[in-house]
């Protein structure tokens, strides 16, 4: 059996998802099967290519619900999973259906997809979650923002704070699906010593430090909220905590950038604020008012590389209502 797996690329709950599922997958369910994997991309237009789901099974996990009867299994924690109400309706719909219902999972109220599936496939299907505990534990923190402080975010002492970099920074198409059996197979210590990976690290720790300079001599906070442009210096990622270690007093950060694929708003609170969490504003739906999504907490929207100007707009509204919101 061939199993395509699908995941959240260049996201840290992404890979430790997908690693997880192919544990999971070939411990429960089919001990001889082959996993690839392929990364998704939330990018303005259609985020799933058809054509593409070509294992005999082909699994979904930590992304946007797909209606493909291709599709055989599906997990995500985000509250902004469907693409469409007819997606909704179609996945209301599965669950009807006892074998779609065994393969098909959502819950936004789980932490990381990483951990949503850890819970799935230990009651549901018996899988031992003991020798991944290191992940389930570190894709929480990570994906919820529970470090311990701002310092301890930006400033990544932690093994899996360095993976988070190596991932999000990845360029070669190659290399997430190479790391990912490696991240149920060993420690996150070992996996950092492997050649293709150890390699990587001491550029991206400079280039990290490069976009922390640049963020700082960008960002500008008032109200409660940060606001920096940063799309005349292209970035695949940075670090999303980096506000907060400047501005540690914010409630809410807007970040304009560029990429090779999008030019993104990025939609965060500080997870160490101490505003009242209900007076806290939902983000994820003021980023589905223009066609992006995310948590309650932390979202994004994604617009093409040429609409730079829809883009800055759309920011300069969401900053705007937010200053305007300052729950403190």
């Amino acid at each position: 059996m061939r199993v395509r797996v699908f995941y959240h690329d260049k996201c840290f709950d992404g890979a430790c998802s997908a690693s997880l599922f192919t544990r999971f997958h070939r411990e429960c369910m089919a001990p001889d099967a082959s996993y690839d994997y392929h990364g998704l991309v939330h990018r303005a237009g259609a985020l799933f290519v058809e054509s593409e789901f070509t294992g005999d099974e082909n699994a979904i996990v930590d992304f946007k619900y797909s209606a493909s009867p291709r599709i055989t299994w599906w997990f995500d924690h985000h509250q902004s999973a469907f693409l469409t109400p007819q997606d909704r309706e179609h996945f209301l719909a599965c669950l009807r259906d006892p074998v779609c219902a065994a393969r098909k999972f959502f819950d936004p109220h789980y932490t990381s997809c990483t951990g949503f599936l850890a819970h799935i496939a230990k009651t549901r299907y018996g899988f031992d979650t003991a020798p991944v505990a290191e992940l389930i534990h570190w894709a929480d923190i990570v994906d919820g923002a529970k470090y311990e402080s701002p310092e301890a975010a930006v400033e990544m002492a932690a093994p899996a704070m360095k993976l988070t970099l190596i991932i999000e920074a990845a360029h070669d198409p190659e290399f997430i699906p190479r790391l990912i059996p490696l991240l149920t197979e060993m420690p996150f210590t070992e996996v950092l010593s492997q050649p293709f990976v150890a390699g990587l690290l001491p550029p991206l720790l400079e280039r990290h430090e490069q976009a922390l300079e640049l963020i700082r001599g960008r960002a500008e906070e008032h109200d409660g909220t940060i606001f920096f442009d940063i799309t005349d210096h292209p970035l695949e990622g940075f670090n999303k905590f980096i506000p907060y270690y400047l501005y540690p007093q914010a409630t809410y950060s807007i970040g304009l950038s560029k990429s090779s694929f999008r030019t993104k708003v990025a939609v965060g609170s500080n997870p160490w604020t101490k505003a009242d969490p209900k007076k806290m504003v939902n983000l994820a739906q003021i980023c589905e008012r223009y066609g992006g999504g995310g948590h309650a907490r932390v979202g994004a929207i994604s617009f093409p590389p040429d609409k730079e100007a829809e883009a800055r707009a759309a920011a300069a509204e969401i900053v705007a209502e937010l200053r305007a919101k300052n729950p403190l």
